[in-house]
C-alpha cells in the first residue's frame, strides 16, 4: 500500500494514477483549509492545483540531481515573489507541495495517508479553536485630534466597560493633523458594546474609531 507505483520506467497507468490521485488530494485540501475560514478564490486554486503541478515536474526530474535542484530553486523563487500570507495559508500550500512530491515520486498511499493525518489534525485543531484568544480581547483604534492631549482621556470609558486596557501604539496621520491611538482592550462582555463606541465618539469628535480582532484570516 505504501509502496510506489513506479518501477523505474513511468508508463500511462502509473502517470494517471499519480495526477489523478494529487489532484483528488489537492481538491480535498483545498476543501480542509478554506473551511470556515476567510480565503480567496486564488488561494482555493493554488491549494487544488499544486499538487498535480508538482507531481508531474517530480516525475519528469526523476532521477536527475540537477534538475531537481533547479525545481528547487524555481519554487523558492516562487514563493517570495508571492504576497504574503497567513500562517495557515502557507501552512496549507507546503502540504499541497508535499502531497505533489509523494504523489511525484508514486507513493500514493503514503500521501493519502499523510492526508488524512493532516487534514483531521487541522479540523480537530480548528473545532477546538486551538490557539485562539478569548473573544472579549479586541483591538480598539481611536482618531483624535492633534491638539487633544489623549492622556487619561478614555480612562474612565475602560474602567467602565473593560477589564483591562494599554495604549500600544501611537502614530500620526492625515499629515500630522490626527493622532491614531491603538489599544489592546479586554471587554467586560464578548461582543462590543454600541454606547461604549458612542461615548468615545463624543470625547474625538466624532472621528474614526474601530473595535474589533486585529484581521486574521487563520481564524476559524
Amino acid at each position: 500500500m505504501l509502496s510506489s507505483v513506479i518501477n523505474g520506467i513511468v508508463t500511462v497507468p502509473s502517470f494517471l494514477i499519480c495526477v489523478l490521485s494529487a489532484l483528488v488530494l489537492g481538491l480535498l485540501t483545498a476543501l480542509v483549509f478554506t473551511a470556515r475560514s476567510y480565503h480567496t478564490g486564488s488561494l482555493t486554486i493554488s491549494l487544488a492545483l499544486l499538487p498535480p503541478v508538482v507531481t508531474v515536474v517530480i516525475m519528469l526530474v526523476n532521477g536527475n540531481v540537477g534538475a531537481g535542484l533547479a525545481v528547487a530553486g524555481t519554487f523558492a523563487l516562487v514563493r517570495f515573489r508571492s504576497v504574503p500570507g497567513t500562517a495557515r495559508e502557507i501552512t496549507g500550500l507546503f502540504l499541497s507541495v508535499s502531497l505533489g512530491l509523494a504523489c511525484g515520486m508514486g507513493y500514493v498511499g503514503l500521501a493519502a495517508l499523510f492526508f488524512v493525518i493532516m487534514g483531521a489534525t487541522v479540523l480537530i485543531l480548528g473545532r477546538l479553536r486551538f490557539g485562539e484568544g478569548s473573544p472579549a480581547c479586541r483591538q480598539l483604534k481611536i482618531t483624535i485630534p492633534e491638539n487633544l492631549d489623549y492622556e487619561g482621556l478614555f480612562d474612565d470609558l475602560f474602567r467602565q466597560y473593560t477589564l483591562s486596557h494599554e495604549l500600544v501604539r501611537v502614530r500620526t496621520i492625515n499629515m500630522g493633523t490626527l493622532y491614531e491611538l491603538c489599544y489592546e482592550v479586554r471587554l467586560k462582555d464578548a461582543g462590543i458594546s454600541k454606547a461604549f463606541l458612542d461615548e468615545i465618539r463624543c470625547r474625538n469628535g466624532n472621528l474614526t474609531v474601530i473595535c474589533g480582532r486585529e484581521k486574521d484570516k487563520d481564524m476559524i
